[in-house]
């Protein structure tokens, strides 16, 4: 039976108060509450939790300091940006990618024909969230061609530049003809299959960063399909099971080793966890994970 919620509010003071007699060790009171003032105890109470002793009593393990949580913290900031770097570039790839092969094997308006698609009422959300998408945009590209040609949107390789993540995921996925879908697929060198379920992971996992959640621990619900056969280098890189970033991180060096062949993306990544001294096993991350080819220069 549910019962009504009686805690009162604390002020910043008391809430150092409360984690000093939990036993969290802290040096300077006026610092904490200035962190708790623009992060929100709350909120830093998800990177506090590894640190408990006892999650009954929110007792912390002798030693723990506000700043082991802080440094926790802002890795998992600096994490979050750097994850959205890399699926800024993937993204403004696969919209490339899909408007050129849509306008190559089925004309410059291919997204207005219905008869692409696996399901009709999907294509029709799919297009009405394009429309509001084009609406709103405020490109002059875009605002020309709609005042000066009559189909109902610009080509596609113009309406590609205003589509989301999300709804470029949702229109490969309901794509029907499978010789585009693999052309699109083969960039990358996946199965179309695999393709459409990592950009509805890569959806997921930009959207939890957007949002500001934590993402360093967390357990996905939308997980990634793993690749059985192709590329055969990389069937062996993933966690099979895992619902960890591991694995994610695993999708984006594979993309950015093809799209941006010279990138920096690997050792940023592995520098800030080392700066860090990031957690990787909360992640996923494999013993030795370093040997693994994945994270080596050069591995596609």
């Amino acid at each position: 039976m549910k019962q009504p919620f009686t805690k009162p509010a604390t002020t910043y003071a008391e809430q150092v108060a409360l984690l000093q007699k939990r036993g969290m060790v802290i040096e300077d009171p006026a610092q904490v509450e200035f962190y708790l003032q623009h992060l929100n105890y709350y909120r830093l109470g998800a990177y506090w939790l590894p640190f408990e002793a006892d999650h009954g009593s929110h007792s912390f393990q002798p030693g723990t300091h506000f700043g082991d949580v802080l440094n926790l913290y802002i890795f998992d900031r600096e994490l979050r940006l750097l994850v959205l770097d890399a699926i800024e570039r993937i993204e403004v790839s696969v919209r490339g990618q899909w408007a050129y092969q849509m306008a190559h094997q089925h004309g410059p308006h291919a997204h207005l024909d219905g008869t692409l698609a696996h399901k009709r009422w999907h294509w029709e959300s799919n297009l009405e969230k394009l429309t509001k998408e084009v609406e709103r945009s405020d490109e002059t590209f875009i605002q020309h061609l709609t005042q000066t040609y009559s189909e109902a949107l610009p080509p596609v390789w113009a309406v590609c530049e205003v589509m989301s993540l999300g709804v470029l995921s949702r229109w490969y996925g309901n794509l029907k003809p499978m010789p585009t879908r693999r052309e699109i697929a083969n960039v990358y060198r996946i199965d179309q299959r695999v393709m459409e379920s990592w950009m509805h992971h890569l959806t997921y996992i930009r959207n939890t960063c957007a949002h500001h959640s934590r993402l360093w621990n967390r357990d996905f619900t939308i997980t990634p399909e793993l690749p059985k056969s192709k590329p055969a280098h990389l069937v062996g890189e993933f966690i099979s099971g895992s619902r960890k970033l591991y694995n994610t991180l695993v999708i984006l060096l594979h993309f950015m080793d093809i799209i941006a062949p010279r990138h920096h993306w690997r050792q940023r990544l592995i520098n800030l966890i080392t700066d860090h001294a990031a957690p990787v096993s909360a992640m996923g991350f494999p013993k030795e994970w370093q040997q693994q080819a994945i994270w080596k220069d050069g591995a596609a």
